[in-house]
C-alpha cells in the first residue's frame, strides 16, 4: 500500500440512505483502509442532483440500487466494502471531485496525490434493469473519503478510467459541477442512429392496403439486422421484405410478440389501435419508425415518453411511402443548429440554467433564446448569470413566466426540463418543421402519453433524450472549464458543509434554490447557507464573490474561515 494512512481518521462524517426517504448524518462511519487493488480517496466537493431524489424515494427499487449482475465477477465484489446493492444502507452523492490519498499494492492506474473527477455512470457493469453507478450501489460521496476499486473504475472494454484527472488550480466547485454539466453535453452530443440497426432485431409490420418501401435503402452500412421478424395483411407484402435477402420470420399477430425485443420497428399503416399495441414491443435505444403512405391516423397514439429519455428509444415517421425517408430525417446529434429559435422549458431550475447558459455560449449565427419558467424567482436568478453573457455574444435572450406570459412563438429547438409528459405534447403543436424536442427531463420510464403523430410526422419533428453522462462528456466540459470558456460554478446557488446537507437535499426536492448546491464535507457543522446570505455568516467570503457568483478565492476563504 503507498499513501500517508497515519494522517487518514479511522471515522468520518457521512449521510447514509438507510431507507426509502430515510437519510441520518452518520458522525462516526468508518474509514475503511484501501486493499490490494483499491483507492482512497478525499472528497473535496460534492453536487446535489435532482436524481439523488430517485434513489432516495426507491432506495432499493431504484434499477441503479440493485445487484450488480454482470460485467464483474462476483468474488471481485464480495471484496468490496464499498459495494452496497439492494437493501444496504448507501452514501449517495454522485457529483464528486476528490483527491486519492491511499492506494492499494496492486493498483496500476491511479497515484496518491492525484485530483480526480468521478464519472459516476458504469455502464459496463450491469443490473437487472440498468447499471452500476457511483453514489447508488456504490457508495457515493456525501462523505468525508470513499473507497473505490481499479477493477470497478476502468471501463470496459476501453480500458478508459471513470476517474478522470483534474488539475490542481480549479475550484472544487468547479470541476465537482463538471458532471451535471457532462449530463447536459450528452444531451447534445450523443451520436443518433440513422439506419436500421446493423445485426439488431427488426420488425416489419404490414397494415391492409400498404405497401413496403425502402427497407433495403434504410439498412446500414455496417450490414442488415441478425433477425427480421414480418407481421403483414396479406401474403403478398411479405415478398418486398423476403428481397431482403434475410430469413424471415413470420407471426401473425403483434399480440404473440414479447415485450421490448425490437431494435427497429417499421410499421406501414396509419391505426392508432396497432401502433399503440406495439409501443410495448420497442427494445431500449431501439427506434419506431411509421410510414403513413398519404394517410393520416386521426387520432393521438399512445407513446412511451418516459423512454425517450431513460430507454433513449426514438419515434420518426414519413408521410411518405418509403420507409427510408424516415430514417433520413434523423440528425446527426441532438446539437442546436445555426439560426434555431430556442425555447428552454423549465430554464430556472439548477438544470435549466445550464442549458440556457451552454445555449447562448455555443456562438452559433441566428440563434436565439426563450428561457421559460413558472417561478419569478428563478428566471430572476437566471437572469443575473445569463443576461450579461447573452449581451456580450449578441444572442437574443427572453425571459417569460409561462404561466402569466405563455409564449405564442413557434420554435426549432426544445429543450424540456419539467418531467411532465404533457409539455412533449405541447412542444410538437408549438414546433416549426423539423423542430428537435429534447426530453431532457426524466419522465418516470412507464408514463405513456398521448401524442399528435400526424402533426409530428408531417412537421419532421425528432423526439429524443439521454440519460447521464459519458466519459468523453465529462472531458469536454472539464477542458472548457480548464481553458477558460465556461465556468461551472456560474449554477451555483447555495453551499453546505455536512451539517447541512440533508437539508440540501430536501431544498432540491422543494425546489427552494433556483442553481446548485455544493457540499464541503470536511466542513462538518456548517449548515446549508445561499450565495445571496452569505455576507451575513462570513462577510469575508462574499466579498469574494464576483458579481454574487462563486468564485475560487471565495471557495479558499471559506475552506479557511469555516473550519
Amino acid at each position: 500500500m503507498s499513501g500517508n494512512l497515519e494522517t487518514v481518521p479511522q471515522s468520518q462524517y457521512a449521510v447514509q440512505l438507510i431507507g426509502p426517504s430515510k437519510l441520518k448524518l452518520n458522525k462516526a462511519k468508518e474509514v475503511v483502509a484501501p486493499g490490494p487493488r483499491q483507492i482512497l480517496a478525499r472528497v473535496e466537493a460534492v453536487g446535489l442532483c435532482f436524481s439523488d431524489l430517485k434513489l432516495l424515494q426507491q432506495f432499493s427499487a431504484h434499477p441503479r440500487k440493485s445487484s450488480v449482475v454482470g460485467g464483474i465477477p462476483k468474488a471481485v465484489l464480495d471484496e468490496i466494502p464499498s459495494y452496497k446493492p439492494d437493501d444496504l444502507p448507501t452514501v449517495p452523492g454522485h457529483e464528486v471531485v476528490c483527491r486519492i490519498v491511499a492506494v492499494g499494492g496492486k493498483v496500476a492506474r491511479h497515484r496518491v496525490h492525484q485530483r480526480i473527477l468521478v464519472q459516476a455512470d458504469y455502464r459496463n457493469i450491469k443490473t437487472a434493469e440498468s447499471n452500476g453507478a457511483f453514489g447508488y450501489n456504490f457508495e457515493g460521496g456525501l462523505q468525508e473519503y470513499i473507497l473505490m476499486d481499479e477493477r470497478v473504475v476502468i471501463e470496459q472494454p476501453s480500458g478508459e478510467s471513470y476517474l478522470i484527472p483534474a488539475v490542481a488550480d480549479l475550484s472544487a466547485s468547479a470541476v465537482a459541477l463538471v458532471e451535471p454539466w457532462g449530463c447536459v453535453e450528452n444531451s447534445y452530443a450523443t451520436r443518433e442512429r440513422q439506419t436500421i440497426k446493423a445485426a439488431g432485431r427488426l420488425l416489419v409490420v404490414v397494415e391492409d392496403g400498404f405497401a413496403v418501401e425502402g427497407l433495403a435503402e434504410s439498412l446500414s452500412p455496417a450490414g442488415g439486422p441478425a433477425s427480421v421478424t414480418a407481421v403483414c395483411a396479406h401474403e403478398a407484402q411479405n415478398r418486398p421484405i423476403e428481397a431482403l435477402g434475410l430469413a424471415v420470420d413470420r407471426a401473425g399477430g403483434g399480440d404473440e410478440l414479447p415485450d421490448e425485443s425490437f431494435d427497429d420497428i417499421v410499421y406501414f399503416g396509419a391505426g392508432k389501435e396497432g401502433i399503440d399495441a406495439l409501443n410495448d414491443k420497442l427494445a431500449a435505444r431501439g427506434i419506431f419508425n411509421i410510414v403513413l403512405a398519404g394517410r393520416k391516423i386521426g387520432r393521438p397514439v399512445s407513446v412511451g415518453v418516459g423512454r425517450l429519455h431513460y430507454g433513449k428509444t426514438r419515434w420518426i415517421g414519413t408521410v411518405s411511402t418509403s420507409a427510408a425517408e424516415a430514417y433520413k430525417m434523423i440528425p446527426p446529434t441532438g446539437e442546436i443548429r445555426p439560426g434555431d429559435r430556442v425555447i428552454v422549458i423549465g430554464a430556472g431550475g439548477p438544470m435549466g440554467q445550464m442549458h440556457t447558459i451552454r445555449t447562448i455560449c455555443l456562438g452559433l449565427e441566428g440563434v436565439s433564446v426563450v428561457a421559460a419558467d413558472l417561478d419569478d424567482a428563478r428566471l430572476e436568478s437566471l437572469r443575473q448569470k445569463a443576461q450579461h453573457l447573452a449581451n456580450q455574444r449578441g444572442v437574443p435572450l427572453r425571459m417569460v413566466n409561462s404561466r402569466t406570459q405563455p409564449p405564442a412563438d413557434k420554435f426549432s429547438y426544445f429543450a424540456l426540463m419539467a418531467p411532465v409528459p404533457q409539455l412533449v405534447a405541447r412542444a410538437i403543436a408549438d414546433s416549426q418543421p423539423g423542430a428537435l424536442v429534447n426530453v431532457f427531463a426524466g419522465i418516470p420510464t412507464a408514463v405513456r402519453h398521448d401524442l399528435d403523430m400526424d402533426a409530428c410526422i408531417e412537421k419532421r419533428c425528432f423526439l429524443f433524450g439521454t440519460s447521464g453522462s459519458r466519459i468523453v462528456d465529462m472531458k469536454v466540459v472539464l477542458d472548457k472549464v480548464t481553458a477558460g470558456q465556461l465556468d461551472t460554478n456560474c449554477s451555483l446557488d447555495a453551499i453546505s458543509g455536512m451539517a447541512g446537507a440533508i437539508d440540501g437535499i430536501a431544498a432540491v426536492k422543494n425546489r427552494t434554490l433556483a442553481g446548485k448546491i455544493v457540499v464541503y464535507p470536511m466542513l462538518h457543522e456548517m449548515p446549508l447557507i445561499r450565495l445571496s446570505d452569505i455576507g451575513g455568516r462570513f462577510p469575508t467570503v462574499a466579498a469574494r464573490l464576483d458579481r454574487g457568483m462563486w468564485t475560487k478565492a471565495a471557495e479558499e476563504e471559506l475552506l479557511n474561515v469555516a473550519k
